[in-house]
């Protein structure tokens, strides 16, 4: 793909867009939380893309993640820039940036977990159901359901920078 943008292939670009565009889209709106804005992200990232292929370095992590961090950056930069044109103070705007950092972080890290533990994830917290009904809806083990909910909610807190304490539903069941 890379090597395809380098000579100037436009299907290539038309291709990494089907591939990432919902991904850009979601992230930038979830740090921006403003349509229009995601928009003019989801055209500047693309855009910055097409123009600079070789800054893709396959050795540093995958193209979903290089992606996904250039569309963090050009996110949080419009963000900032939108605030300090308004009456925010610099630590205001430093705080929004930070929740919607840990936000973002917190998507991706829910699109590119593994599928069962973002279906079991799904069904305790979005469902709210316990995990012995989880269990039951999934077809594995009370076990396994407590093992994927526990896994998942592992690799969330690593969205926050900080020490955090996740707490379970109030729904019934321990994980």
């Amino acid at each position: 793909m890379q090597q395809r943008l380098a000579h100037g292939e436009a299907a290539a670009l038309g291709e990494l867009y089907d591939r990432f565009a919902s991904l850009v889209h979601t992230l930038a709106h979830r740090v921006l939380g403003d349509e229009a804005g995601a928009d003019r992200v989801t055209r500047e990232v693309f855009g910055h893309v097409w123009e600079h292929p070789g800054e893709f370095d396959p050795r540093e992590g995958s193209l979903r993640s290089w992606i996904a961090g250039l569309t963090h950056r050009q996110a949080v930069e419009r963000l900032r820039q939108s605030q300090s044109d308004g009456a925010a103070t610099p630590d205001e705007i430093e705080e929004k940036v930070r929740a919607a950092s840990a936000a973002a972080r917190a998507d991706y890290i829910v699109t590119s977990m593994p599928a069962p533990l973002r279906a079991a994830l799904d069904l305790a917290y979005l469902r709210r159901l316990d995990y012995r009904r989880a269990a039951a809806h999934l077809g594995v083990t009370e076990d396994e359901a407590r093992r994927r909910l526990r896994l998942g909610l592992q690799l969330l807190s690593t969205a926050h920078p900080g020490p955090r304490v996740v707490t379970p539903p109030a729904h019934g069941g321990a994980l």
